[in-house]
């Protein structure tokens, strides 16, 4: 008998194992019955409703498009330019790709950017057939995107919808993401039989068993995680708690710690122990080990019961409470604070809060790439219009907090080639098991938002952008200046970050009213923050002065190697670096680090 083909075996095609496919198709017949049934289940009762009348568009993305159309008639050379640049590209494509089937040696049209992991299978370039079809992909999209920008005069608001959602349209076509048109999904295919597809299809019906109808891609091997086993395992107590947060004190790691307690007001929208994930790169760790008594505010993961929670009850029932909390905790009033993200914008509008009362108990500020003028908020505000909004609020009315599936989704789509499409191509294409991953373990890991709450956040910052207004918000019966804010304050940004943009961040440097340090480090929103000293990774930029834009700053900033962290170490110990006996959280505490408002998932 002829030897079986081996995977191993160039040119040959394994077939499967029939069994397998019948035990899998059996399944797929079984699960796909109960998915579609639970779904149209949950469309009749509207919970997948979108807010508006079906048909509607409320993401206003057909009118965004339909402008720039008009906009384009008024002004045809743009487009028949942008359409010869085309067509010439396409043609010198069609010459090469002949004249390396005949072996001649020539330079491609068009590259990828250095970036983009989706080509780097050798395929994409040793073969001539993959060659064409991945650089006439990109002179496609680069097409696309010269159309979108070409429109005269377009609003900026419709200018960068319009161009958000031609990317997110050009990524979607990327033919990395089609079985016929990735080599690397077609090797795989002829190694395992088609093995890699069934895998792929059980991994795609268990993705719509997890989001119960909707597509809810596991980005990661959630098993291989437990929240104060293996991530969040820095050692404290929970020695406060209300329905918004419990308050952890973390055990010292040091003889002596510095006199001021420090406070890390972490977002809402996402879990505090993204600072805390491991040993190595958790900055709550590193800060008790530089002799710091760290607490930290761990959010509730509201349900329908705290809908009418406000932003005014996350300052009062958070900051507010916490001051006290550590008061009873260590006996002392003056403290130093940290916000992260809106942790931080809410941390402003409380020392503004503060500032308005003679309040000094925060006597220095740090904020982690913090949002406080919200005129430029970066492609968040593609979100962000009146009809947007409504469909939101008619969400969270029905509930009473908006899912955090949704939210998750919004982040996602951001970056929607690593965290979306990178897995559909190997959870669903090549039939892969997601890797151990905490960062995206963290990041699948939702929280849901009070309705009352968000949507005050979301018109008063987002789209009215009033916290910049002195007098714009009232808190708690008081009016929020933020240029009456004096303590020092270190403002870190980061490069990348598609969150909160760097150069919008820097506007706190101009509006508030003390002493700021700023330091921008490479990377994004996440990376940039939780960069430890041990990893050698990443650099920062810091600047003596700051002077009216982020530009001028830019060019007078040195790049310095390396973790911004012991660069915050030294400003915040400059600020008072008295030292006193090490602090061991108190004995009537409630419960373990981290807690267990932390463990409550979204899908509880």
């Amino acid at each position: 008998m002829p030897e079986e083909n081996t995977p191993s075996d160039p040119g040959t095609f394994r077939m499967a194992d029939p069994a397998m496919v019948s035990r899998t198709m059996a399944d797929v017949a079984e699960r796909s019955q109960r998915i579609v049934a639970d779904f149209l289940k949950r469309q009749a009762q509207g919970d997948t409703a979108p807010g508006a009348a079906p048909g509607a568009d409320p993401m206003q993305i057909g009118n965004a498009f339909m402008e720039m159309t008009t906009r384009l008639i008024a002004n045809p050379a743009r487009l028949v330019e942008a359409q010869l640049g085309f067509w010439q590209d396409y043609l010198t494509l069609w010459q090469n790709t002949a004249r390396r089937m005949f072996g001649d040696a020539v330079d491609p049209v068009i590259a990828e950017d250095g970036k983009d992991r989706r080509f780097k299978d050798d395929a994409w370039r040793e073969n001539e057939v993959f060659d064409f079809i991945r650089q006439s992909y990109l002179l496609s999209a680069r097409y696309f995107t010269n159309i979108a920008h070409a429109a005269d005069d377009l609003d900026p608001k419709t200018a960068l919808k319009v161009d958000f959602y031609t990317r997110q349209f050009v990524d979607a076509l990327s033919p990395s993401n089609f079985l016929m048109t990735n080599p690397e999904v077609l090797r795989k295919t002829a190694e395992t039989g088609g093995e890699n597809l069934l895998r792929g299809l059980q991994n795609l019906l268990s993705d719509l068993e997890r989001g119960k109808g909707q597509l809810r891609i596991r980005m990661t091997d959630e098993s291989k995680f437990r929240i104060g086993e293996t991530i969040a395992v820095t050692p404290g107590k929970v020695v406060f708690q209300n329905d918004l947060m419990q308050l952890i004190q973390y055990a010292p790691a040091t003889e002596r710690v510095l006199r001021r307690p420090l406070l890390i007001v972490p977002p809402w929208i996402n879990k505090f122990y993204i600072l805390d994930l491991r040993p190595k790169n958790s900055f709550i760790r590193w800060a008790v080990e530089q002799g710091h008594t760290v607490f930290v505010i761990s959010w509730v993961n509201p349900d329908e019961h705290l809908a009418t929670k406000t932003f005014e009850n996350y300052m009062t029932e958070g900051p507010y409470a916490a001051l006290d909390a550590i008061r009873d905790a260590t006996g002392e009033t003056d403290i130093n604070a940290v916000g992260y993200c809106l942790g931080g914008t809410l941390l402003a509008c409380t020392l503004a809060h503060m500032a308005a009362r003679q309040d000094e108990r925060i006597r220095a500020a740090t904020f982690f790439t913090t949002m406080l003028d919200f005129a430029e908020a970066g492609e968040l505000s593609v979100f962000i219009d009146e009809e947007q909004l409504q469909a939101i609020e008619n969400r969270m009315q029905k509930r009473g907090y908006l899912e955090g599936r949704e939210m998750a989704t919004t982040f996602n789509m951001l970056r929607a080639n690593d965290l979306i499409w990178s897995f559909v191509v190997q959870n669903y294409l090549l039939g892969q098991e997601p890797f151990p991953f905490d960062l995206l373990f963290w990041n699948d890991d939702s929280t849901r938002m009070p309705a009352a709450m968000h949507s005050f956040y979301l018109r008063r910052m987002y789209q009215q952008n009033d916290l910049i207004k002195p007098g714009g918000i009232t808190l708690a019966g008081t009016v929020l200046d933020l240029g009456k804010i004096k303590v020092p304050s270190y403002v870190l940004s980061t490069r990348e970050d598609h969150i909160a943009p760097w150069k919008s961040t820097y506007r706190a440097t101009q509006l508030l009213g003390g002493p700021v340090r700023f330091v921008l480090a490479a990377s994004g929103h996440i990376a940039g923050v939780t960069n430890p000293p041990s990893s050698g990774k990443y650099s920062h930029w810091v600047a003596e002065n700051n002077p009216p834009t982020p530009a001028e700053w830019f060019d007078a900033s040195t790049e310095l190697a390396g973790s911004w962290w012991p660069d915050w170490q030294r400003w915040i110990s400059a600020q008072d670096s008295t030292m006193v006996a090490a602090r061991v959280p108190h004995a009537g505490a409630l419960e373990d680090a981290p807690g267990s408002y932390v463990k409550v998932m979204a899908s509880d």
